[in-house]
């Protein structure tokens, strides 16, 4: 099941599959007319015959041309179809793979049962979380007896969606942009090493237009290293200008790609990788290191003591672990694997220079699929790398580890935004300052020839100050902490994350340029908010932590909540203008709130007729509605009621006179609380089981059976009882 070719192509400078594109570029220009392509012209058997062996040669592009004008003969064609699928697999465009993977799977599940799987894949890797796990699971559910490890590993794909959807939902205090199009071009740019914190080294073929392939012409194609510096006094932070030749060392070749390139701790020593072009598109890669001896840089010699096995050997980083100097590698060796790619590593001996038995980095690291692009950074003795073997968000995630060079603990995801849905590779960090980084992705807004995700840009990491909120929810009548509730954060464009807290603690990651609002949520309770805002906040300022307290009321028939000040004048239903203050406080509360529903009750002194204050008391509660409705809330949660002059809260007169201020108090507006309706309330619980559709059913029937109950437990004749009284 392993796509072989994706890590040969991402072991190397080159993505090989864009050597195919250009000569699918270049033969669309030959035959622009389809008229004039022979192929076309083919009898359908000989077409398809072409096409395969196109495939077999992993000219992927140009059998995707040939299978489509198949699949137009053949429209119900499952083998075509699985083909095509295949191809685009291959060309990284996941979403027409995805298409072709369940087209195939419904014409012919017993002939493509994996396509099912190899659909999840592709649905995961565009980003499409809930659809991936769909597919991932039927997957799983119509093979019972068979695919015992393919389903293993549909699982830890599932596992891997979910991690994503909860990483998108909280992601890390950085900002991830591309470097730019001084840096990047259409074809793929590779193994950036930062030069300082003023230039970089990086690996590039520099064209943006399709070349053509050629051996003769090798030269025009291949993958060399390139230089570019940080422009100064723009506006722009980590703006590159154009890049220059690397002239440090006669390393690049007119005959074979290179990259990976890396200076020992000493920087008298510069290791390197040339990948050389066998049959069939092979590309076979080895690391090679240069003396810094007198003034100038040494004939760059092959690796030797085992570092360069039978396979392909590539990505080397050389750090200090401890007081030993050792060199981190990739490498698809078959002894001592633990599969596919692992990362390995070789003890320098200072005394003579050589390069001890290379050893396998251990299961600690290393998965039964691919892990590549080892960084080790000495300051805080971790090794950073690139894997598709443990639980990723898509393709290759980046992933730390502590320890080194043979013992690690506390591997972790580095989360988003740095990993994506795409693949991610080459992390490594600036060697001075803050700690920002970059790293090698085909994420969507990368530049690129043929589709979104074809190729790989290099893009900066530039790292924020770690801000959080961590707070606490409380019970107001214990003075506990709550048990089972969920926080929620809420920024200013509406978007919402939740906490589902046990023990009623919490924490949320925050950005720069927010503000916030922060309430608790749990059935039979009132939450009330805390804000924050971190708009001034610059990139540049220390971390900071921000602690807040959440008070929860009990609703009960002994609740209270005031609001004051909703007055009005002798005879009017207009609100007088300090109202708004009060109402202000009392739409914030229901949006504070979204499962509460609410009877707006309003009142009038005793001037007038019995009827005629009932009839205004009903307009003034209808202007408060109709205000609420204006600042955002919904309608459907509010009703009014209007009780004249009944139930005055002052006395209308005193001592025998008129009494103004008791009439005016009289005129006023109250807010009860009358339900909580639970499919208002949180989205998604991840603490609790089964999708989000079948929660939503859950809280459904609960909100059925709450109605029902609240049916015949109503109060008789519209007595207020349980009063959110206006203050």
């Amino acid at each position: 099941m392993r796509k072989n070719w994706l890590f040969l192509i991402l072991a190397t400078i080159l993505v090989t599959i864009q050597f195919d594109a250009n000569a699918q570029q270049q033969q669309k220009e030959k035959y622009r007319n389809k008229a004039n392509d022979p192929v076309a012209k083919l009898p359908y058997y000989k077409k398809l015959r072409w096409a395969d062996n196109l495939f077999r040669e992993g000219s992927y592009f140009n059998a995707i041309e040939y299978y489509s004008q198949l699949k137009q003969e053949q429209e119900r064609n499952s083998y075509i179809t699985y083909q095509m699928a295949e191809c685009y697999w291959m060309t990284r465009d996941y979403a027409p793979a995805a298409h072709y993977y369940n087209e195939a799977y419904a014409m012919s599940p017993k002939l493509y049962p994996e396509a099912k799987y190899k659909e999840g894949v592709m649905l995961k890797m565009r980003g499409e979380y809930e659809a991936s796990i769909d597919a991932f699971n039927k997957f799983i559910a119509d093979n019972p007896k068979t695919y015992k490890k393919l389903k293993l590993r549909a699982n830890r794909e599932i596992e891997g969606a979910k991690m994503a959807m909860n990483s998108i939902k909280n992601p890390q205090p950085v900002t991830v942009v591309n470097a730019g199009p001084n840096v990047n071009s259409s074809y793929t740019e590779s193994a950036p090493y930062p030069l300082g914190d003023t230039a970089l080294l990086f690996s590039t073929m520099r064209q943006n237009n399709p070349v053509e392939v050629d051996k003769q012409k090798r030269e025009s194609y291949v993958s060399r290293f390139v230089t570019s510096r940080k422009q100064e006094r723009v506006e722009q932070v980590d703006s590159f200008q154009w890049p220059i030749k690397f002239m440090d060392g006669d390393f690049n070749s007119p005959k074979v790609h290179v990259g990976n390139g890396v200076y020992s701790p000493g920087g008298d020593k510069f290791y390197f990788t040339k990948c050389a072009e066998e049959d069939s598109m092979k590309i076979i890669c080895k690391i090679y290191v240069s003396n810094f001896e007198g003034a100038k840089w040494s004939e760059p010699e092959l690796l030797g003591s085992g570092i360069n096995e039978e396979g392909s050997n590539t990505q080397p980083f050389v750090a200090k672990v401890g007081k030993k100097d050792v060199l981190f590698f990739s490498s698809n060796r078959k002894l001592q694997s633990r599969g596919g790619y692992d990362i390995w590593y070789s003890v320098i001996d200072p005394r003579n220079n050589t390069y001890r038995r290379p050893q396998n980095a251990g299961k600690q690291v290393n998965t039964d699929r691919d892990e590549q692009t080892p960084y080790y950074d000495s300051r805080v003795s971790k090794l950073y790398f690139a894997s598709n073997g443990w639980v990723t968000m898509g393709g290759f995630d980046i992933y730390s580890a502590d320890g080194g060079p043979s013992r690690y603990t506390n591997v972790t995801n580095l989360g988003y935004p740095i990993n994506t849905s795409a693949d991610e590779l080459y992390f490594i960090k600036d060697p001075v300052g803050k700690p920002d980084a970059y790293v090698v992705s085909n994420r969507v807004g990368s530049l690129a020839l043929k589709n979104p995700t074809c190729c790989d840009d290099i893009w900066r990491i530039q790292y924020e100050p770690k801000l959080m909120v961590l707070g606490k929810v409380i019970d107001r009548k214990t003075n506990e902490l709550m048990a089972d509730v969920v926080a929620k954060i809420v920024d200013q464009e509406g978007d919402m994350r939740t906490y589902n807290s046990t023990d009623g603690n919490f924490g949320f990651n925050m950005a720069r340029g927010k503000s916030y609002v922060i309430t608790g949520d749990k059935q039979g309770y009132a939450s009330t908010r805390a804000s924050i805002n971190t708009m001034d906040v610059k990139r540049t300022d220390p971390d900071d932590t921000v602690m807040v307290t959440l008070y929860m009321d009990e609703i009960t028939k002994e609740y209270r909540f005031q609001v004051s000040n909703v007055f009005y004048d002798y005879d009017k239903a207009d609100l007088r203008p300090e109202s708004a203050a009060s109402l202000d406080s009392l739409s914030q509360f229901l949006k504070d709130n979204p499962s509460l529903n609410v009877e707006v009750y309003s009142f009038a002194d005793a001037k007038g007729a019995d009827a005629y204050n009932k009839e205004l008391s009903i307009r003034r509660a209808d202007a408060v509605i109709a205000y609420l409705e204006q600042a955002g809330v919904d309608k459907g949660r509010m009703s009014s009621r209007g009780f004249g002059e009944s139930m005055p809260a002052a006395p209308n007169t005193k001592g025998g006179k008129d009494n103004p201020i008791g009439r005016q108090l009289n005129r006023r507006t109250e807010v009860r609380i009358v339900t909580d309706v639970p499919t208002r309330r949180v989205l998604y619980n991840s603490a609790k089981p089964g999708s989000m559709d079948d929660q939503q059913k859950n809280l459904m029937i609960d909100e059925s059976m709450q109605n029902d109950s609240d049916e015949t437990d109503t109060e008789d004749n519209g007595t207020p009882g349980n009063r959110v009284n206006p203050q």
